[in-house]
């Protein structure tokens, strides 16, 4: 086996052994290396894969290279990319409804306006990603984006909350720290433990959402809709809470230091 697969393999298992960041993986990661930057197939041998595939046998891209790749446009709906790497792939407006991205590779790709209802981005590193206007309805979504842009995006009913009867190997959640998501839709979402610190939230749609334990320290929530939302425990330490829609029907006031937070 390559060393780097090898590496990369050995890094992926040592993020299930122990909470640890990809911010603290990716110090150790060559991002210049082959592995990360180079594609082992095109355009042409990824639509030749699906158009073999079936509701049985969906095409599988497990741990192939993509990097760098123009999938833009394509339907990969219900395909495996597990562990696959798409680092700065072209994925606009991309059909992926109930894919598989577990554990992928997709650092700095753009997503914009991709279709991932229902697809399953478990562990996935979407660090500085672009997912403007996708729409991740339905998906479950316990990876990192942060520094992503997320403009508009929908992730109604989604799921960015751990699975806590299976955390044996660390708070495996929804990161989106620093990310840009104004004006996203999380009507609906469990969003509980999630990180949104410092984040902008301003003008998302948080309309039944489940934010418990969240941390949304340093955030900006100017003008979101909070109607119904739960914010027991969420920490909201220097957040901006201006011009907030709804908040009578939320429990914002059960959030921790919320005295702390920039209030209209």
């Amino acid at each position: 086996m390559p060393i780097i697969r090898l590496f990369l393999l050995t890094v992926v298992a040592a993020s299930f052994a122990v909470p640890v960041s990809a911010q603290d993986l990716l110090k150790h990661l060559d991002l210049e290396a082959p592995a990360m930057t180079q594609a082992e197939m095109t355009r042409a041998d990824v639509r030749a894969a699906m158009a073999a595939s079936s509701a049985t046998a969906p095409a599988d891209f497990t741990a192939k290279r993509l990097n760098g790749l123009d999938l833009s446009g394509l339907d990969l709906s219900g395909a495996i990319f597990r562990a696959a790497r798409l680092n700065k792939a072209n994925l606009r407006g991309t059909k992926l409804r109930g894919a598989v991205l577990d554990q992928a590779w997709m650092l700095k790709a753009d997503l914009t306006e991709a279709d991932l209802r229902d697809a399953s981005l478990f562990q996935a590193q979407l660090i500085g990603a672009t997912l403007d206007r996708a729409d991740l309805s339905g998906a479950r979504v316990a990876s990192d984006l942060s520094k992503a842009s997320v403009r508009d995006a929908k992730f109604v009913g989604a799921v960015l909350a751990p699975d806590m009867q299976n955390q044996s190997m660390g708070l495996m959640r929804g990161v989106l720290r620093q990310a840009t998501l104004d004006g996203a839709d999380f009507s609906g979402a469990d969003l509980s433990r999630v990180d949104f610190e410092y984040a902008s939230l301003r003008g998302v749609n948080f309309s039944g959402a489940n934010l418990m334990s969240a941390e949304l320290a340093g955030a900006d929530l100017t003008g979101a809709t909070v109607k119904g939302a739960n914010f027991n425990k969420a920490d909201v330490d220097s957040a901006k809470l201006k011009s907030l829609i709804g908040e009578a029907g939320s429990n914002l006031d059960r959030a921790r230091n919320l005295s702390s937070a920039f209030r209209d």
